[in-house]
């Protein structure tokens, strides 16, 4: 037996090109007698495959290689074996290659999850750094905090000055103003968001029985919505201006805005304010100007040979005063012809923006103001600024453009002082407001029956609802404020109203 292990080695040396004997034991325990020969090949192969690395290379070389004589049988053997084998082998390495890009395919899967933890943890960490940050500066932090989370879900999509601009006999939009700077000092919660171009939520905060906190978001839809960064321009786009054109087919037209004290309204139609003064060139009431003298010199209505007239006066608890003539009180009669007119009331001759303007500032400064906890120039009273087209040499009327800031609708726990005078202040307003939703719900619907003598500036308006060439517009304004945030929904509910029996007149006149 020692003969044969001793070959069995001397031929391992030869193969291997190396004089390291190999562990005797470890062969002594393979070799077995059977029928004369040695088999020793299994101990061969498992010493071959330690040396060979792992590649089917190293094993096509070691089978090339000649055996000694004494070995001839062996030999052979060990290369049958090795070609038996040389499949399993290769086949072993691709699995094991299979293996390890499956092990790296789960090292990036795990990675690629601990990012993402991580991240989530960020995330969390930065949102409990925000809400001890809002805690510490803000009482209403957790309201800023729900609104901030719903928000992140919308995908918002406000007016583009290139969205066209749609044609309507009662056009009914809403505009939402930024925070002021007092709004900044008390560290209001902004309470309004504005997705689209036609639709606004509100997110009114609540507290339940247990003292849990949550929102209701109530939204409206009309058919524009301007949100904080909308100016001005774009807001006359879209309102008044499609209205210009009214008056030179023959038509009447009006433009209301209406909104709670401190929202926006008279800035919306008068122009910008800086400090105390205002810029009336910003405002709707001369951009309407703007555009009747470029009507007036086209090609199409300088045949008409019109002339342009203008007036402002405001209605005060139930009284009419002309602003152009030092708040001269004047009178509403209906002449034989059911013509409503204003009597005594100063109608100015106006041939360029500029005299426009300067009406408009004379008017706005004479013009009744009061104090109220939301403001202190809240407007105590409806301002009219009438623009109107005769006929050159005539009294005959061609068009009218009324444009009317109608008075805070202030409560009366708003009122400072509250006494008996502001007090009746608001309830007159109050009900002309009513009085002149329901004129509008009633022309929508073509009622027999219009209540315009209910109120002051339903009568004066009258003329310029009836009609076919009649087209109105209503812009709401509203504030952003988490104080403001019942008033605000006052002001949609009472807009949406108008336009809500406007959509189902419509469905009755379709079906």
């Amino acid at each position: 037996m020692k003969a044969y292990i001793n070959s069995a080695i001397r031929a391992i040396q030869k193969l291997t090109g190396t004089n390291r004997t190999p562990n005797r034991p470890q062969y002594e325990e393979r070799v077995r007698y059977r029928e004369g020969h040695v088999k020793w090949s299994a101990a061969l192969d498992s010493h071959l495959e330690q040396q060979s690395a792992t590649t089917a290379r190293d094993v096509e070389n070691i089978s090339h290689i000649s055996t000694a004589p004494s070995v001839t049988s062996g030999a052979i053997r060990k290369q049958r074996l090795q070609q038996q084998h040389k499949p399993e082998l290769i086949s072993k390495q691709r699995g094991a290659g299979q293996g390890q890009r499956r092990n790296v395919l789960k090292v990036i899967e795990r990675m690629k999850k601990n990012r993402e933890q991580q991240r989530q943890l960020q995330a969390k960490l930065k949102e409990k750094e925000l809400q001890i940050m809002m805690r510490q500066g803000n009482p209403n932090w957790e309201f800023l905090n729900m609104i901030n989370q719903y928000r992140s879900r919308i995908v918002f999509r406000p007016l583009q000055e290139s969205d066209p601009v749609e044609d309507h006999q009662i056009t009914v939009c809403i505009r939402k103003r930024p925070l002021n700077k007092s709004e900044f000092a008390r560290q209001e919660v902004d309470v309004i968001s504005v997705p689209s171009k036609d639709e606004i939520i509100v997110h009114q905060p609540k507290v339940k029985m247990d003292l849990e906190k949550f929102l209701e978001n109530k939204r409206f839809k009309f058919d524009y919505v301007f949100d904080e960064t909308c100016c001005n321009e774009l807001v006359y786009k879209y309102t008044a201006k499609p209205l210009v054109q009214t008056i030179f087919e023959g038509g009447m037209a009006t433009c209301f805005a209406y909104g709670q004290t401190g929202s926006g309204k008279t800035h919306t139609m008068g122009g910008d304010f800086r400090g105390k003064t205002q810029d009336c060139k910003k405002g709707i009431y001369a951009m309407v100007a703007e555009d009747v003298f470029k009507f007036l010199k086209s090609r199409k209505y300088k045949k008409l040979n019109l002339a342009v007239f203008a007036s402002f006066f405001e209605i005060y608890d139930n009284d009419i005063f002309d602003l152009l003539a030092n708040k001269a009180k004047v009178h509403i009669l209906e002449d034989g012809d059911h013509q409503v007119n204003i009597v005594g009331l100063t109608e100015k001759v106006v041939d360029s923006v500029d005299e426009v303007i300067e009406l408009i500032d004379r008017g706005n400064t004479a013009r009744a103001s009061g104090n109220t906890s939301a403001n202190r120039n809240s407007s105590r009273s409806h301002a009219v600024f009438q623009v109107v087209l005769r006929t050159t040499g005539t009294d005959r009327i061609h068009g009218t453009f009324s444009l009317i800031d109608l008075a805070d609708n202030a409560r009366a726990v708003d009122m400072n002082p509250p006494n008996r005078q502001t007090k009746m202040e608001g309830a007159a307003i109050n009900t002309s407001l009513i009085v002149l939703k329901e004129c509008i719900r009633a022309l929508e619907r073509k009622d027999a029956h219009i209540p315009f003598g209910g109120s002051k500036i339903t009568l004066v308006l009258r003329d310029s609802f009836i009609g076919e060439k009649c087209k109105t517009c209503m812009i709401g304004t509203i504030s952003p404020g988490m104080a403001s945030c019942e008033d605000s929904l006052n002001t949609l509910r009472y807009v949406d109203r108008v336009k809500e029996h406007r959509a189902t007149y419509k469905q009755r006149t379709t079906s």
